[in-house]
């Protein structure tokens, strides 16, 4: 009996992860969320009585600061467990992570921009949390042509200590507002005594912000099978390459 592989199907080699980079779990909370999202913030929480309706964009400027923090902490871990293990997926789990960095860290800082104008009556100032904010950005767009420029043998390794270094700006950004004047308001939440929310724009800052969290999953997760499909190409190609030097293959 004839046992082979059929004529006109393809066998996905050993090891290959074909599941979907989003599955349905994932894809359809974060899909039912952006739209609940969208509801609570244009239609049913209560405009702030001092800014007005531009105060809404807090339900994205802060979501997207707080993924930011986290994609911070899980690329640097990830950096670090590759350095100690040498395994292949923290590395591109860190760059899928480290990536993200810069979408939501514009984001962030599009959104309070934005915000700013019409509040402060400047689109920037180069206060502690402005500046150390945009620090991070910097630091993370540098991580990304650093990652290009090195060498495949050892880009990770250096990258992984540029990604720690951003990991560290986190906490300077989160405390600047405390330790320095600035003209960044002071915490809305966790501030002190006059701080906090109403309850209809703390859920509505909740829910926005496990939705930021779910969507920033969703972008990881995707990047990081990019990432490993790039490593095969590489891989294949080194092998390749090797090939033809040793004379195996003519081209």
């Amino acid at each position: 009996m004839y046992t082979g592989p059929v004529e006109g199907q393809s066998i996905p080699p050993a090891g290959f992860d074909d599941r979907p980079a989003l599955p349905l779990w994932l894809l359809l909370p974060t899909a039912a969320l952006m739209l609940l999202t969208l509801y609570l913030v244009f239609d049913w929480v209560s405009t702030e009585a001092t800014m007005g309706i531009v105060q809404r964009i807090f339900y994205f400027h802060v979501p997207a600061a707080a993924v930011s923090f986290l994609a911070c902490f899980v690329g640097g871990v990830s950096s670090i467990l590759y350095l100690v293990t040498r395994q292949e997926k923290y590395d591109d789990l860190s760059l899928a992570a480290n990536e993200s960095i810069v979408v939501f860290e514009s984001v962030n800082i599009v959104m309070g921009s934005l915000w700013a104008r019409p509040v402060w009556g400047i689109w920037w100032t180069w206060d502690a949390r402005l500046t150390s904010s945009f620090v991070l950005l910097f630091l993370y767009a540098a991580y990304l042509m650093v990652r290009r420029a090195a060498p495949v043998e050892s880009r990770a390794g250096v990258c992984a200590v540029v990604c720690i270094l951003g990991m560290l700006d986190v906490p300077l950004i989160y405390m600047s507002n405390r330790l320095f004047r600035t003209q960044h308001p002071s915490p809305v939440l966790g501030g002190g005594e006059n701080s906090g929310l109403a309850p209809d724009m703390l859920k509505t800052f909740l829910v926005a912000l496990v939705t930021m969290v779910l969507v920033w999953w969703c972008v990881v997760r995707v990047r990081r099978r990019v990432a490993r499909l790039d490593r095969a190409v590489e891989d294949l190609t080194r092998r390749a390459n090797e090939l033809v030097d040793a004379g195996s293959i003519r081209l």
